[in-house]
């Protein structure tokens, strides 16, 4: 495969705006390429996802005897989360939800999260962050003028997720990670989600305050974490259509639809749908579009058609606008000129992500610079031995 001046991949929406992207000599793209390779690799359908999925089930409820609960889920009143919370209890599964509240939730992800959560008959615990740092950590990454700006939000989920089920002594944990919807994405477009090393150093150079109770984990306290629990992706072993989703969630637990995906969050609305098309050039449409594209749940000229729309309505957007400024504080002016200052990435700043592709450089540096012998000279040394 080899980099070209081609602009859409011809079997997804994806475009060269993944500065990364490398197309086929058919056009088709990386990302498509990988979701083939991961569909092989980690879905399982119809009567080997059942299978396989039972002896998971049955498994979790033997190691979870004698607890009250056997399994731990995380909700943030989305389509995913809350099919997984659908699933796990038509499986006789006897779930913790986990929800983080960052400040952001919108009214309709509130309710339907405790619909739901109801209506199946499972205990929820919310983490309320607390605002003053957090909104400091957000202003920070703003700041700091790079696509990442939902890193805040996404490595304290994971984290509270891994903490709360150390101290519950929950070994399971169930996530709504699946490859047929999340597998076109692209690394420039959002990375550092792991990288506490990258998030301190944002916050130490644009932060003003200490981060004192945020939820967070090191590289070395992840691989721990993972010696103790075992996280399992369950809509990768059902038949897991989206749209088919949507409508079992409605139907039988009277769930809303929001409009978007993410857009539970009115930050990750604005965010998603305003600040990174405007300042970067990125619509993560295209990635969600594109995934569904290659698991048959769209066209690629519906996607098209779709992302000739803007990304939401625009009354909504300047509704956000002004609701997001006034939450974090800025003025306008001040929020203008953090969408004009020079775009920036992961590689700018002190991360892991950093220090791996320097050690690489320095690993290959290495390799080339040692000297070569010539043949000639590599015989008379072999005579001397």
């Amino acid at each position: 495969m080899q980099k070209t001046d081609r602009k859409i991949c011809t079997r997804c929406v994806m475009d060269t705006s993944d500065p990364d992207i490398i197309f086929d000599d058919q056009g088709v793209c990386n990302h498509c390429h990988n979701y083939e390779l991961m569909v092989r690799k980690l879905v399982r359908v119809g009567e080997d996802g059942k299978r396989e999925l039972e002896q998971v089930v049955n498994k979790i409820k033997y190691d979870g005897k004698g607890k009250k609960y056997d399994c731990l889920i995380g909700v943030s009143g989305g389509v995913d989360s809350t099919y997984v919370a659908y699933l796990v209890k038509k499986y006789g599964l006897r779930p913790l939800a986990v929800h983080l509240d960052n400040g952001w939730d919108s009214e309709l992800a509130v309710a339907n999260i405790h619909k739901t959560l109801n209506l199946l008959d499972i205990d929820l615990h919310t983490h309320v962050i607390d605002w003053v740092e957090f909104k400091d950590l957000q202003l920070a990454f703003l700041k700091a003028s790079t696509p990442d700006s939902e890193i805040p939000s996404d490595h304290a989920i994971v984290s509270l997720m891994y903490q709360f089920a150390d101290q519950m002594g929950i070994k399971y944990v169930i996530s709504g990670r699946n490859v047929r919807t999340e597998t076109h994405v692209a690394g420039a477009w959002s990375t550092g989600h792991f990288d506490w090393k990258y998030i301190q150093s944002v916050h130490r150079q644009f932060g003003t305050i200490p981060l004192k109770s945020y939820p967070h984990r090191t590289q070395f306290q992840e691989e721990l974490y993972r010696l103790r629990q075992t996280w399992f992706d369950i809509l990768n072993y059902v038949d897991y259509i989206k749209g088919d989703a949507i409508k079992v969630l409605e139907q039988e637990l009277g769930w809303q639809y929001y409009g978007g995906k993410h857009f539970e969050s009115i930050y990750t609305r604005f965010f998603q749908g305003y600040i990174l098309p405007v300042k970067f050039g990125y619509d993560k449409r295209r990635g969600h579009l594109s995934s569904l594209i290659c698991s048959g749940e769209t066209t690629r000229e519906d996607a098209l058609m779709e992302l000739e729309k803007p990304p939401y309505s625009i009354s909504l957007q300047e509704s956000d606008r002004e609701y997001v400024i006034k939450k974090l504080g800025l003025t306008d002016a001040e929020f203008q000129e953090i969408l004009e200052l020079p775009r920036k990435n992961i590689y700018c700043y002190p991360s892991y992500a950093r220090d791996q592709l320097t050690f690489a450089g320095r690993m290959l540096n290495a390799v080339y610079s040692i000297p070569r012998l010539s043949k000639k000279a590599f015989v008379k040394l072999k005579g001397k031995q």
